[in-house]
């Protein structure tokens, strides 16, 4: 990615625009590049790891994404949801902003490198049983990122009827290509955030999310996978995590989703923050799921790590984690 933007820039800079002081993406400071360059640099789709925060929660004397500094270490946070009727919770505090706050806050963000998105359905929507059309959601949905100015999408899609009716993968596989004819790639980040077993092989009826991968998943920036909320005793240990999940939810820990075709460093660990973050198992305390992520970077990992949600993970969450394999 960064050698495309920074092609894209040289070009720019080559016409002779203007200098003026640099904004750090992703860590890097580009000093002496234009206004119009460092926009570009601010919207680039972040290089692994990826590390995101997502939240719903209303919190008191905040409206819109947190102050930068309680989520410092992460470099995406999703703002959910945003529904088929319109957006909700954190989405919709973004909309009660002005256009200058908005704007604000967005520059704040890209000087820290974390990029801004918006996560649709959650479990509150299940558009394919509902009779959705993909086509016109994903124009919907696209227009609403660009008219709000933010920098990407997350697909969490978790209408599971559907993928037991084997519905749900042609449906995604359109929106996300539609998705994509307004939201460049490259240009926007776009991601989905399945849970785990949708990525056990020879389970769902026309391919789960091995299927949406085979298809559209070029398409995909990444994967937050959440790996929880499937069972008391799913994901809950390193090597159920890892290397080797139950029988329930066969060949659907990290490596094996990797070993059946989805290219390992778009995999995500997606994690709850605090036991009560989560309704049915999956919670592994931060500094035990720091030695997962260091045990994943030393067999050959690095995608990142994703939460739900903030305010119960926050900068001192994310450097827990992060702390073995990543440390800032």
């Amino acid at each position: 990615m960064f050698i495309s933007t920074l092609a894209a820039l040289s070009s720019l800079l080559l016409y002779g625009f203007g200098l003026a002081n640099a904004t750090p993406v992703n860590g890097t400071r580009f000093d002496g590049l234009s206004p119009q360059a460092r926009d570009i640099l601010s919207r680039a789709v972040p290089v692994a790891p990826r590390f995101v925060a997502y939240s719903d929660k209303f919190v008191s004397g905040i409206t819109g994404p947190p102050p930068v500094a309680d989520v410092e270490g992460f470099n995406v946070f999703a703002m959910s949801f945003l529904l088929l009727e319109g957006a909700f919770d954190k989405a919709e505090e973004w909309t009660q902003l002005t256009a200058a706050q908005r704007a604000s806050v967005k520059s704040e963000y890209a000087a820290a490198g974390i990029s801004l998105v918006v996560s649709v359905f959650g479990s509150t929507d299940v558009p394919t049983t509902t009779g959705a059309d993909p086509i016109a959601t994903a124009n919907t949905m696209a227009a609403w990122v660009i008219e709000f100015g933010l920098d990407g999408i997350d697909v969490d899609y978790e209408d599971f009827n559907a993928f037991d009716a084997g519905t749900a993968e042609a449906w995604l596989v359109s929106f996300t290509k539609q998705l994509r004819t307004k939201l460049p790639q490259g240009t926007y980040i776009l991601t989905h955030a399945p849970v785990a077993p949708w990525f056990s092989p020879n389970i769902w009826t026309n391919g789960g999310y091995l299927a949406v991968n085979q298809q559209v998943g070029s398409l995909i920036d990444w994967y937050n996978v959440q790996f929880y909320n499937q069972g008391t005793n799913e994901y809950a240990t390193c090597a159920g995590l890892l290397t080797a999940s139950s029988s329930t939810w066969p060949q659907s820990a990290l490596f094996q989703i990797a070993a059946n075709g989805v290219s390992l460093n778009k995999l995500v660990i997606g994690k709850p923050a605090t036991a009560a973050d989560e309704t049915s198992g999956g919670f592994i305390a931060p500094g035990t799921l720091a030695t997962c992520v260091e045990q994943a970077k030393n067999q050959g990992w690095s995608a990142g790590v994703m939460t739900w949600e903030w305010p119960d993970a926050g900068a001192a969450w994310i450097e827990q984690v992060r702390s073995l394999a990543f440390p800032e």
